[in-house]
């Protein structure tokens, strides 16, 4: 099974949103089968299979997540980050101010659905292979 360390590992060679795909075939290839990210904090939880999990220690300071989504910010910051233009950090405060809590990962499916504070699904889009 995986660990955090591996994860971490793998995630350190993240510097934008363009490193993404190369970063989810890795944590493939350690048996990740999904993840949830929770922008207040910035931890995740790892799943594999059989129920495993392992959880990551938060990665910043809380941050409050907006009440109402505004999708077309939202939209416009995702696609800056997937550019390349914003780091991490900088992308977590961004959907934050859109409204959205957490993404959820699924790498069977190859999607990433951002979810806001209802539970209800913001985006949901195809990952890059």
């Amino acid at each position: 099974m995986f660990t955090v360390e591996q994860i971490k590992n793998a995630h350190s060679k993240v510097q934008s949103g363009a490193d993404f795909p190369a970063y989810i075939q890795e944590l493939k290839a350690l048996g990740v089968i999904t993840y949830d990210t929770f922008v207040h904090d910035g931890h995740a939880d790892y799943h594999g299979v059989e129920g495993y999990t392992v959880s990551s220690s938060p990665l910043y300071d809380h941050l409050p997540i907006a009440a109402e989504v505004n999708q077309t910010q939202f939209a416009a910051d995702l696609l800056a980050h997937q550019q390349g233009k914003t780091d991490y950090l900088q992308f977590c405060q961004d959907v934050a101010s859109n409204g959205v809590s957490k993404w959820i990962v699924d790498l069977t499916a190859m999607t990433c659905t951002y979810i806001d504070l209802k539970g209800q699904a913001v985006l949901s889009e195809a990952i890059p292979v």
